[in-house]
């Protein structure tokens, strides 16, 4: 039987288009074993699944000066030894890895033991640990158009980011019912992204009985910052983290807030939701959500926001500009690239261990 390794973590944009490619490698007859860090957010979602999970130690290479920059790269170097341990004991013929610093020693204990590595970058530019990965990987999978000019050319391959198929399904009634909400106002989710976003949740909560005249209002917040003062709120309701009821809520949702994290918007795009992107600031992260969502607006599939910009009245604004305006949103999103990036991965993957 064939054997995948995939890896991926950190956050659950890690780890969903794993969990997209799933169902079709088992279709294709893999056998799938998973490495992340011991306790990431990948660990719960994937054991959730009945998929093999093994912990490795794992670091985080900063580019700016934090005192764990002197223990991580021993953490890192640990990592590779126990990765390198777990692939000669596994044996598989090829790894699938969605980066996140886990990663990096997998890839490239990959390398050491001759199994082929594919990796995927959903961002616009390549991240710090995918940079570490590409020299030992034999194809580099990416989202965006703009991307490919920035790898190796004979690595390079287009493919989009894999979606997972059940958010496609949702059933509207049942996301009102699971809502409690009624027919009479539009619907607005607000998504904070698995970590949660601080400043998007506290922008939305200060506007909120302002919206509440004209919507009803999601809020998946992220772990840790649900506001119980707003329990009861009519028309309002708050989730740490949805998993099982998200295709509803995202079926019952005429628009939506987001960050600008590649994966949250490609499931967005390919959903045909109206959104407002608010990529997190330059000061907080290399940028690269910002890239993406310019890259989302240049197209037409998004409004953008970002942090430094906002007041209270300015978001109001730009939220009514874009349910008034939503259907052509919705156009441009339909008419965009619908890539059948699943089919077309697991076919790399295919060649890769037949290749071997």
């Amino acid at each position: 039987m064939k054997h995948i390794v995939l890896t991926g973590g950190g956050t659950a944009g890690h780890v969903t288009p794993n969990i997209a490619l799933i169902p079709t490698l088992k279709e294709a007859g893999y056998q799938i074993s998973y490495i992340g860090s011991y306790e990431g957010i990948e660990r719960k979602l994937i054991e959730e699944l009945g998929i093999p999970y093994y912990g490795i130690s794992s670091g985080k290479l900063r580019r700016y000066f934090d005192p764990k920059n002197f223990s991580d790269p021993f953490r890192v170097l640990k990592g590779f030894h126990e990765a390198k341990k777990l692939l000669k004991q596994l044996k598989p013929d090829v790894v699938f890895s969605k980066g996140g610093f886990v990663t990096v020693p997998v890839v490239i204990a990959a390398k050491r033991c001759k199994i082929p590595a594919i990796i995927h970058e959903s961002d616009m530019t390549p991240g710090l640990a995918n940079k570490l990965c590409i020299p030992s990987a034999v194809k580099v999978c990416c989202n965006f158009p703009e991307t490919v000019s920035a790898l190796p050319a004979d690595k390079a391959v287009l493919t989009g980011t894999p979606i997972r198929q059940e958010l496609l399904n949702g059933d509207k009634e049942a996301g009102r019912q699971f809502c409690g909400f009624n027919s009479d106002k539009p619907v607005l989710m607000v998504i904070g992204g698995s970590l949660g976003a601080a400043s998007v949740n506290d922008h939305v909560r200060k506007i909120l009985p302002e919206l509440l005249k004209d919507f009803q209002v999601i809020h998946l917040c992220g772990k840790g910052k649900m506001d119980e003062s707003l329990n009861g709120t009519a028309g309002y309701v708050q989730y740490e983290y949805i998993k099982q009821e998200l295709p509803d809520l995202f079926a019952l949702s005429d628009v939506v807030i987001s960050r600008a994290g590649a994966n949250a918007i490609c499931e967005i795009q390919a959903l045909h939701k109206p959104n407002l992107l608010i990529p997190l600031s330059a000061n907080a992260s290399r940028g690269d959500q910002i890239l993406n969502a310019r890259s989302f607006e240049k197209q037409g599939f998004s409004m953008v926001l970002e942090e430094e910009e906002i007041t209270n009245q300015k978001l109001l604004d730009t939220l009514h500009h874009l349910y008034e305006n939503r259907q052509s949103f919705e156009e441009a999103m339909s008419g965009g690239r619908q890539m059948d990036s699943i089919h077309h991965i697991v076919s790399l993957i295919e060649e890769s261990v037949s290749a071997k």
